[in-house]
C-alpha cells in the first residue's frame, strides 16, 4: 500500500482523548485506525465512527507486537486516572514501556512520525511552579503512583534515544488534566467524580484540605493542541506541555461544581493519597510561541459543558 493512502494510527483511541482525536482526525478527512484493549476505554466510545469511511478499529493490547501498515503512529495508550493505573501497577508499567518500545519499532518499520502522549505526571510533586518543560521533576520511583509516573518518563527516554541515535521523527506532548463530555462516569478523576456525587445528591469528597491544585483543560483545547503538534515541523519534537494554565484547587472546584448544580451536597474530606501532587499548573510559552496554540475554553465554560453532558447521558 502506497504510504500516502495508508491510515494513521491512534493506539488507545477508544479512551476518552483518543475517541475525541480519532473523530477529529476523521473529520479532517484521514483514514485512521484504531487500536485498543478496552480495559479502560469502550466500544460506545467510537461506534459512531464505524459508519464513516476510512475508520477502522481492531482489538489488541500494545504489549503484544504490532504489524499494521500505517503513515504515521499516535500513542495514547495507558490508562490515566490513579484508580485504573494503581489497580493492576505492573500492566500499567508494561503498557508504558513496552507498548512504547513496540510502536517505535512499528514507527521505524514504516519510516514514519510517532507522537506520544507522555504526561504532567513526569514532574511528579513538583518543587518549580508553574512546570516548565526544562523542569525535570521530583519523583518518587518506588510509590504507589510510580507505575505511571516512571513509565511515562521511560517511554519519553526511549523517543528521544531513537531520535538521536535513529533519526526518529517523533512528538511528545506532556499532558495536563483534561475533561469534557463522554468522560467515564466512573473514571475516578475529580472532575467526574464531582459532578456524578453532586448529580447524584451526595457529599463531595475532597482528599487532604482540598489546597492541591490543578489546571483543567477542556477537552475541545487538548484536541487542537495534538492536531497542531502532530502537524509542525519535525524539528519540532518537544516535549511540549499541553494544558490550561487557569489554576484552580480541588477545593475551589468542588464549591463551583455544587454551586453549578445545586441540591444538598457538601464537602467532605479524606487523607490525602500517598506521593499526590500538591502544586499542577502548565508553563505553555513554549506551545504557544511554536505551536500558536493556547486554550480558548474556560474552566468554568467547559465545566457547564460536561455537567450537561452528564445529566443528558446519565440522570434524564
Amino acid at each position: 500500500m502506497p504510504k500516502s493512502s495508508r491510515p494513521i494510527l491512534v493506539a488507545g483511541g477508544a479512551g476518552f482523548i483518543g475517541h475525541h482525536l480519532c473523530s477529529q482526525l476523521v473529520r479532517s478527512g484521514l483514514s485512521v485506525i484504531c487500536v485498543d484493549n478496552f480495559h479502560t476505554g469502550s466500544f460506545e466510545n467510537i461506534a459512531h465512527l464505524e459508519r464513516e469511511v476510512g475508520f477502522t478499529w481492531t482489538k489488541q493490547d500494545v504489549t503484544d507486537p504490532l504489524d499494521f501498515e500505517v503513515s504515521e503512529i499516535i500513542n495514547l495508550a495507558c490508562p490515566a486516572s490513579p484508580v485504573h493505573y494503581q489497580t493492576d501497577p505492573v500492566r500499567t508499567l508494561k503498557t508504558n514501556v513496552l507498548g512504547a518500545i513496540n510502536l517505535i519499532e512499528l514507527a521505524e518499520r514504516e519510516s514514519c512520525q510517532i507522537l506520544h502522549a507522555s504526561t504532567s505526571e513526569v514532574y511528579g510533586d513538583p518543587e518549580v511552579h508553574p512546570q516548565t518543560e526544562d523542569y525535570w521533576g521530583y519523583v518518587n520511583p518506588i510509590g504507589p503512583r510510580s507505575c505511571y509516573d516512571e513509565g511515562k518518563r521511560c517511554a519519553e527516554t526511549l523517543l528521544f534515544d531513537h531520535a538521536r541515535e535513529y533519526d526518529l521523527p517523533i512528538k511528545v506532548a506532556r499532558i495536563f488534566n483534561t475533561f469534557g463530555p463522554n468522560m467515564h462516569p466512573n473514571d475516578g478523576r475529580v472532575v467526574s467524580n464531582f459532578i456524578m456525587q453532586a448529580l447524584r445528591g451526595e457529599d463531595l469528597t475532597v482528599y487532604g484540605k482540598g489546597e492541591q491544585t490543578r489546571s483543567f483543560c477542556y477537552v475541545d483545547d487538548m484536541i487542537d493542541g495534538l492536531m497542531a503538534l502532530r502537524n509542525a515541523p519535525r524539528e519540532m519534537q518537544g516535549p511540549y506541555n499541553l494544558g490550561n494554565p487557569q489554576e484552580k484547587t480541588v477545593l475551589e472546584l468542588a464549591e463551583w461544581v455544587i454551586s453549578r448544580i445545586g441540591g444538598t451536597s457538601k464537602i467532605t474530606f479524606k487523607p490525602l493519597p500517598t506521593d499526590d501532587p500538591q502544586k499542577r499548573k502548565p508553563a505553555i510559552e513554549k506551545a504557544k510561541a511554536d505551536l500558536n496554540w493556547e486554550p480558548k475554553v474556560s474552566i468554568e465554560d467547559g465545566l457547564d459543558r460536561t455537567i450537561s453532558y452528564f445529566r443528558s447521558r446519565f440522570f434524564e
